[in-house]
């Protein structure tokens, strides 16, 4: 379809075909700012504003002309929410303002908030209000009504204009899902003379404009330089229009073009498998978000929609005039940072949604946000014809709303996704702008020999070298399959991911037991979820079973350096028969040759074990005998309710060990995010008792090390649930990381934070 003559004719002749140069902003090129930067100080969750029980959006936002209130629109509670950033460090909830419908946009204009509000019936009779708020008491004052769905509201700088993207949008579900569809949308001007109660309104309509729906434009998005100009995005139509808002007259109008990308992923394998192997010819960029970065030149978040979606942002003269594209280097970027989401690999990719301009003194930043990869994407566009990556920000799941505010040094990215059962709420990021060194990412890869980064996600475990104390191994589960150890360059910071090694079952060790988990080239998918490093050389691998009726089986598993699967240990049978899924977590090893014992962390309670006691397994390599011990859990105290269980394990020295304890709780419902140590000293473990007969292994004796909620929260973010890695290296120094469940349902941060002096 894409290649059809018609739509070739209907993107518009000439249209701009751009071959993706990663060199321009890649992030491995170009480093992290050295002097100021962003970093995230603090985290609102918008339900602060309503009630913790209930599902609440921040979707667009805005701020008061002195910089210290954030107004935000909650479609899913028809409100408007006041923030109070006096302090951006300690952001305090102000109240909401009902609406009598759906707010989609908001803007601010001296005193005033002013709300594009959706009062649609249906998608056929389509109506909305332009309401008013004072911004110092969250008054109403006025309430204009709109002669359709509105999207977007932009203010001019002048304070004479505003303008409202009146969409109209359509049916998704309607025949072939296409327009075009009545009644169309077009672009509302509102004259503001005088009090809000007399302002007055125009209407700029489109029909005709549009080459691919020329009776149904669906204006998008909408900005206004300082000439008073707007800019509308048609993305449906991959069209673009430039109008006077003086005048009412389109001055311009073109085609937003199409580009081509190399090396990107376009299939959605299951499990997921990064492979940036991929091209796509002539896609259309159909951008959403648009923003001036001067009087003559605007910027772009090129999603996509109907056919396209170039997994970039471009920046066009006012003309029409492409003077950049991004290509293929966003879509490189979240996949070096672990954000890339494999799930929409058929889809539009990271889908960048909107864009944003501030001039921070001298610099003049572009600001991109990925809706899927949930990051913001730093740019410095001095010289816009050439953009260069400064930094990488973390954002709430789907950022939407991007928010520069100068004057205060700040920066605010509205998250809109909210979904308390799976840990996700809806929040406002407060970034500031300062000197010192970048807070995140914590973890990025460097470059294949092909030059794409190394794709990861999903990491589950840790382990330090135990000959070279700066460098450590990680793995990543079951989302991913090819099961492979990463390897970390801990000198770096951010840490780098410097080299990947993937699992074989060639000996066919894994394929005697397990044969449904071996690919035909003999690579393995695994759900490895702890990992340890032997003494005489390799790993161990502990790979967590299905649950009952049992698919697969717990699995300890011995590699090679080299990637090899050398040999695969099962539990017992009466252990197996007690599965009640959660199983093997951390791995770690004492001794070498006959005299090498591995112990296993257990997640969660099995059959016939009491409560809130789990099993740490231990493995005597040269007898194959496992015996065990009980560990003593928490209970859960989490306000959402959840359970409490283990995640990775490490041996320290003699007879000591370290262990995380987390519940599967985020945000402010998560109460236990924990490392424990305790000893083995005087303990004999046991083998298990035949099924049915309820074990009385040795309890554990654990002792708190460190409450890990507090170093969660200095992120700046919301706690993440799944705190899963933990490595201790010779000098007593920890490490934790998170499993960021490979971007699904996740905003893909990953946070590998270093505590030095823990053990010493």
């Amino acid at each position: 379809m894409l290649k059809s003559a018609g739509f070739r004719i209907a993107l518009g002749i000439g249209a701009a075909v751009l071959i993706a140069h990663t060199s321009t902003v890649s992030a491995h090129t170009q480093g992290w700012p050295r002097h100021k930067s962003f970093n995230r100080i603090a985290v609102f969750p918008v339900f602060k504003n309503t009630n913790i029980e209930i599902e609440t959006v921040a979707e667009i936002v805005s701020a008061s002309s002195d910089g210290m209130k954030l107004i935000y629109t909650d479609g899913k509670t028809n409100n408007i929410g006041f923030v109070d950033i006096y302090d951006p460090t300690k952001p305090k909830a102000l109240g909401v303002v009902g609406l009598n419908g759906e707010p989609t946009s908001v803007a601010v204009s001296d005193d005033y908030a002013l709300v594009a509000v959706n009062t649609s019936a249906d998608f056929v009779n389509t109506s909305g209000e332009l309401v008013v708020i004072d911004v110092s008491n969250q008054e109403i004052v006025a309430t204009h009504p709109l002669d359709g769905q509105p999207d977007s509201i932009a203010v001019s700088q002048d304070g004479r204009y505003a303008a409202i993207a009146i969409e109209n949008e359509r049916d998704e579900d309607l025949g072939n899902g296409e327009p075009p569809q009545a009644p169309p949308g077009h672009l509302t001007i509102v004259d503001k003379e005088g009090s809000p109660a007399n302002w007055t309104m125009r209407q700029v309509y489109f029909s005709g404009v549009p080459l691919l729906f020329p009776d149904d434009a669906e204006p998008e998005y909408v900005d206004i330089n300082k000439r008073n100009q707007a800019v509308v995005t048609m993305q449906e139509n991959n069209h673009i229009a430039v109008v006077d808002l003086k005048t009412g007259n389109i001055i311009r109008d073109f085609s937003a073009g199409s580009v081509n990308l190399e090396q990107v992923d376009t299939d959605e394998e299951d499990p997921a498998l990064i492979t940036l192997d991929k091209a796509l010819t002539e896609v259309p960029r159909e951008p959403d978000g648009v923003t001036w970065i001067s009087n003559s030149r605007f910027a772009t978040a090129n999603e996509g929609d109907l056919f396209g979606g170039s997994r970039g942002f471009s920046i066009f003269k006012r003309n029409g005039r492409l003077k950049y594209d991004s290509g293929n280097s966003l879509e490189h970027l979240v996949v070096r940072l672990g954000h890339y989401p494999d799930d929409r690999s058929g889809n539009k990719g990271n889908e960048p949604e909107n864009v944003a301009f501030g001039r921070y003194g001298f610099e003049k930043l572009l600001f991109v946000g990925s809706e899927r990869s949930s990051v913001i994407a730093v740019y410095r566009i001095n010289n816009p014809n050439r953009p260069k990556l400064q930094q990488v920000l973390p954002a709430g799941v789907g950022p939407e709303g991007l928010l520069a505010i100068p004057q205060r040094n700040l920066f605010v990215a509205a998250s809109e996704v909210d979904d308390r059962g799976d840990k996700i709420r809806s929040v406002l990021n407060i970034y500031r702008r300062q000197r010192g060194s970048v807070d995140y990412p914590t973890i990025k890869s460097t470059d294949r020999e092909d030059g794409t980064p190394i794709p990861w996600g999903a990491l589950s475990g840790l382990a330090i070298d135990k000959q070279y104390a700066r460098k450590a191994y990680t793995i990543h589960d079951s989302f991913y399959q090819q099961s492979r150890i990463y390897s970390i360059d801990l000198r770096r910071k951010p840490a780098l991911i410097n080299g990947e090694t993937v699992l074989y079952d060639s000996l066919g060790k894994l394929a005697a037991i397990e044969p449904a988990l071996v690919n035909q080239d003999t690579t393995v998918n695994l759900d490895q979820e702890g990992i340890s490093t032997r003494e005489d050389g390799g790993f161990w691998i502990a790979s967590e079973g299905d649950d009952s009726p049992v698919f697969f089986r717990n699995l300890l598993i011995k590699v090679a350096e080299n990637g090899l699967i050398e040999d695969v240990a099962t539990l017992p049978a009466s252990t197996t028969q007690r599965l009640i899924r959660f199983g093997f977590e951390g791995v770690t090893s004492v001794g070498s040759g006959d005299n090498e014992f591995v112990y296993v962390a257990f997640q969660r309670e099995w059959a016939d074990d009491p409560t809130n006691h789990v099993r740490i397994g231990r493995y005597e390599v040269a007898g194959g005998q496992w015996k065990f011990y009980y560990y003593p859990l928490e209970s859960p105290t989490s306000p959402n309710g959840g359970w409490v269980g283990l995640s990775d394990l490490v041996h320290l020295s003699g007879d000591e060990f370290a262990i995380i304890e987390r519940d599967n709780q985020a945000g402010l419902d998560a109460t236990i995010k924990r490392i424990y140590k305790f000893s083995v000293a005087e303990l004999t473990p046991l083998p298990d008792t035949p099924f049915g007969v309820e074990p009385s292994f040795p309890v554990l004796q654990k002792s708190l090390v460190r409450d890990l909620l507090p170093d969660l929260r200095a992120t700046g973010g919301l706690v993440l649930e799944k705190i899963e890695g933990l490595a201790v290296d010779k000098n007593g120094n920890a490490m934790i990381v998170n499993d960021n469940d490979g971007v699904d349902d996740s905003n893909g941060e990953t946070q590998l934070l270093r505590l030095h002096g823990l053990f010493k």
